[in-house]
C-alpha cells in the first residue's frame, strides 16, 4: 500500500517531532556522560562528579508525568495538532537555553540549578510529545497498519541518536578536547532549533485526526481526562506503565551508561565508541522496522513479549563489552539496541489500543513517561553503582529484571480495538 499525500504528511510530522524530541535528549545524555561533571558537578571524587551528572539527567524522567498530564489534558480536550505544537516549542527552548549556561566556574551552585530546571522543562515538554505523536500516526492508520504506521514516532529515536551522535562526533574530529569542553559541546543544544523550526513548520499544516473529531461527535470530551482514566482504565494504565520498563532500561544501559563506562573505564576514546554506537544504532532502526510489521501480522503485544525474553538475554551477555577486542563489544551494542527496537517500536501502536479516544492522549502519556521514570530516569545511577559495586554482570541482572518485569505487565493486559 502507497500512503497518500496526506498521509505521508502525517507520518512525517510525527516522526520528525520525536527526532527532536530524542535529539535534545540524547545530546543531553551525551555532555552527562562526557562533559558535565567537570563543567557542572566538581568534586574531589570524578566518581561521585559523574553520579551527579547521571543524577541531573533523570530530572526530566520525573518531569515527564508531568507533562503527560498537562499536554494529556489539553490533547483529550482541544485536540491533538495544537497540543504537539506546545510540546515541541517547551521542549526545544529549554533545549536551546542550555547552550546558553554559565558554569559551575563561572557563578557556583547556581549553573548546577539552572541546568535541572531547563532539564526540567526538557521533560516537561517530552512529557506531551511521543503520545501525541503515537496518536496522530496510529489514529491516521488504515485497518491493518496501526504498528506500521505507529512506528514512526519510534523510529525517530535511531533518527534523533544518529543526528545527535553523528554532530558530537564531528565536533569531536574538527575541535581539540579543551575547546569541546570550553565551548563546543553547546553548538549541538543550540542547533536543535533548527530541528524544532522545521518541526512546528509541519505540524502547522496539520488537521485533527479522525478519531478525535469522531470523539468529540458522540460526547463531549471529559472535564478531567486524568480523573477518567484512573477511574475507568486503571488496569491497563498500570499494565502499560509496567510493560515499558524493559524499553527504557534497556536503552539507557546501552547508550548513556556505556559511553560513560567505556570512556572512563575500559579506556575508549569518545570519537571510537561514538562511532561503534553510530553504527549499533542502525539495528535498532531495523528492529524497529521488523517487530512493527511482525507486529500487524500477528500480535503486537505478543512480539514485545519475545523482545522482554530478548531483553533479559541481552542482560546476561554484557560482559561482552570488556572484552579486549572493539569487535566484540560491538556485537553487544547492536545486539542490546536490535533488541531494543523489538521493545520499543511496537509500544506506538500497542499502548494507543488499550484506550479508548476520549482519553488516548493522557492514558498513551501517563503509561510511557511513567514507564520512563522506573526503567530509564535512574537507569544511568543505578547502573553506575552497581558496576562500581560489583561489575557489569550486576548491570546485567539489572536488565534481566526490567524484561521479567515488562514481561508480566504485558501479561496482564488485553489490549482494545484503537478507534
Amino acid at each position: 500500500m502507497t500512503a497518500p499525500a496526506s498521509h505521508r504528511r502525517i507520518l512525517f510530522a510525527s516522526l520528525v517531532g520525536t527526532s527532536v524530541e530524542f535529539y535534545d535528549f540524547y545530546i543531553y545524555a551525551t555532555a552527562a556522560a562526557l562533559v558535565f561533571p567537570a563543567l557542572f558537578f566538581p568534586a574531589t571524587d570524578p566518581g561521585l562528579a559523574q553520579l551527579a551528572s547521571y543524577a541531573s539527567f533523570s530530572v526530566a524522567f520525573f518531569a515527564r508525568p508531568l507533562g503527560g498530564l498537562l499536554f494529556g489534558h489539553f490533547g483529550d480536550r482541544m485536540g491533538r495538532k495544537s497540543t504537539l505544537v506546545a510540546s515541541l516549542m517547551l521542549m526545544g527552548i529549554s533545549t536551546v537555553l542550555i547552550a546558553f549556561l554559565p558554569t559551575y566556574a563561572m557563578i557556583g551552585w547556581v549553573a548546577p540549578a539552572l541546568l535541572c530546571l531547563l532539564r526540567f522543562g526538557q521533560g516537561l515538554g517530552l512529557g506531551g510529545e511521543w503520545g501525541g505523536a503515537s496518536l496522530l500516526a496510529v489514529e491516521n492508520a488504515p485497518p491493518g497498519w496501526a504498528n506500521r504506521y505507529g512506528a514512526f514516532p519510534p523510529m525517530g529515536a535511531p533518527v534523533g541518536f544518529i543526528c545527535a551522535n553523528g554532530f558530537f562526533l564531528i565536533l569531536g574530529a574538527l575541535l581539540s578536547d579543551a575547546q569541546f569542553a570550553a565551548w563546543g559541546w553547546r553548538l549541538p543544544f543550540l542547533a536543535s532549533a533548527l530541528l524544532v523550526i522545521l518541526g512546528l513548520w509541519v505540524r502547522l499544516t496539520l488537521t485533527e485526526t479522525p478519531a478525535f473529531v469522531e470523539a468529540q461527535e458522540q460526547a463531549p470530551p471529559p472535564k478531567v481526562p486524568v480523573g477518567e482514566l484512573f477511574r475507568d482504565h486503571l488496569g491497563p494504565t498500570l499494565a502499560g506503565t509496567i510493560a515499558t520498563v524493559a524499553c527504557f532500561a534497556l536503552f539507557y544501559v546501552s547508550t548513556v551508561f556505556v559511553i560513560g563506562y567505556a570512556t572512563k573505564t575500559l579506556g575508549y576514546d569518545r570519537e571510537t565508541f561514538l562511532t561503534m554506537e553510530l553504527g549499533a544504532i542502525l539495528f535498532m532502526a531495523v528492529g524497529i522496522v521488523v517487530s512493527s510489521i511482525w507486529a500487524d501480522k500477528r500480535n503486537a503485544g505478543r512480539v514485545l513479549m519475545i523482545g522482554c525474553v530478548w531483553t533479559m538475554g541481552a542482560g546476561t551477555v554484557i560482559g561482552l563489552l570488556t572484552s579486549s577486542s572493539g569487535l566484540i563489544a560491538f556485537y553487544w551494542l547492536a545486539l542490546a539496541l536490535f533488541v531494543m527496537g523489538f521493545v520499543y517500536g511496537p509500544l506506538g501502536g500497542f499502548l494507543p489500543s488499550l484506550f479508548p479516544a476520549r482519553v488516548r492522549y493522557t492514558g498513551v502519556s501517563v503509561t510511557f513517561n511513567l514507564g520512563g521514570i522506573i526503567g530509564g530516569g535512574l537507569t544511568p545511577f543505578i547502573a553506575q553503582t552497581l558496576v562500581e559495586r560489583g561489575g557489569l554482570t550486576l548491570v546485567g541482572y539489572y536488565l534481566a529484571g526490567a524484561g521479567l518485569l515488562s514481561l508480566i505487565g504485558l501479561a496482564m493486559v488485553r489490549p482494545r480495538a484503537t478507534a
